[in-house]
């Protein structure tokens, strides 16, 4: 039962990263396409609908975390206490800045709150992908399983690191160009006019840079942690895997340059989708690989709970996900094609 719920945790991280993704994006984008109040009101249009239930993924991504495989919650928890209670305000914030912003008729405290909407956002997208680095780069885990990182010591990788250094922040870049990349897509997809020649504008010079981040990103993570090739070299059959990246970033960029949005944005949930893949398949079993001793490594196999606990649990996963998976289908239909300040929908 253990490969299996490595596959539903990978699964709906997965979901969270597209779908919460193209929200960082936005927020990003929010203050740098959107000039007037109008526009700003645009943009918050195109996640106000979706955006909270977009982060019910990652609530229930860490509580199947918890209870699938409860030692590496508890080991990332400990460790990476200070940057998740970072995480957790950034969350606030942003909430803050979508939702308080349209129930103040003041143009001071609604540049505030959109400040507070843009920076969160984009120190999210940052944090989570310096997250991902520290994972694939591995941690200083000691006998118990257990380790502690500082926020920073000396910016290079090896024994002595902390949770930022030259490569999780490289991995930070990436995953902040990514999300936007994604978030430019979408808003080009939900929007007309001004708003979307801006976001199209903008995805369409930094999708050369990130298939140049792409391209660097393999053989630097090779470099860092050789063991991410060892699986591919074990099963060929994950060759496929860069074999899609390729393709979904190819796609990206041509089915923007012919203006065609939803295959445009398809093709981003592709490629981020694919990514990820890429990231389970070269970690495999390990859930989080130490950075010194390869048999300190959390696996799936020392941190899983008990065979019992995963077959129950697996049919009241189930049973969640079917509801989940409705409620989504019906919002994004309820409030599918492109948005307008006229329709009226709170925001």
């Amino acid at each position: 039962m253990e490969p299996v719920w490595f596959v539903l945790v990978a699964v709906m991280i997965t979901a969270y990263v597209v779908l919460d993704g193209f929200d960082l994006g936005a927020g990003v984008l929010h203050l740098l396409i959107a000039r007037t109040e109008e526009e700003r009101r645009i943009v918050i249009r195109t996640i106000g609908p979706v955006w909270d239930g977009n982060e019910v993924w990652l609530i229930a991504g860490g509580g199947t975390l918890y209870f699938a495989f409860p030692l590496l919650y508890a080991s990332s928890f400990s460790g990476f206490y200070l940057p998740l209670n970072i995480v957790l305000w950034l969350l606030v914030l942003r909430g803050i800045g979508i939702e308080f912003r349209m129930h103040i008729e003041n143009q001071v405290w609604q540049s505030l709150f959109d400040g507070f909407f843009a920076i969160s956002s984009a120190l999210l997208a940052i944090f989570f992908g310096a997250a991902l680095g520290n994972v694939v780069r591995g941690v200083p885990l000691g006998v118990d399983h257990f380790f502690f990182e500082p926020l920073w010591t000396n910016f290079r990788t090896g024994a002595d690191t902390g949770i930022l250094d030259w490569y999780t922040c490289s991995v930070a870049v990436f995953a902040l160009v990514a999300l936007v990349v994604h978030g430019a897509l979408y808003v080009a997809l939900k929007t007309e006019g001004a708003v979307n020649e801006k976001s199209r504008k903008l995805a369409r010079r930094l999708v050369p840079l990130l298939i140049v981040l792409t391209a660097f990103g393999v053989p630097v993570t090779a470099a860092v942690r050789p063991r991410t090739l060892h699986n591919f070299s074990e099963y060929p059959l994950a060759y496929v895997i860069p074999l899609v990246v390729a393709v979904s970033l190819a796609a990206m960029w041509v089915f923007e340059r012919r203006a065609k949005e939803k295959a445009a944005f398809l093709s981003s949930c592709a490629y981020i989708a694919t990514m990820l893949a890429g990231v389970a398949a070269a970690l495999y079993p390990s859930l989080l690989p130490s950075s010194g001793d390869p048999a300190r490594d959390i696996t799936i196999y020392n941190a899983a709970t008990g065979e019992y606990a995963l077959r129950v649990g697996l049919i009241w996963w189930g049973l969640g996900m079917c509801l989940a998976f409705g409620y989504f289908v019906f919002v994004y239909r309820m409030f599918r094609g492109k948005v307008r300040l006229e329709d009226g929908h709170g925001y």
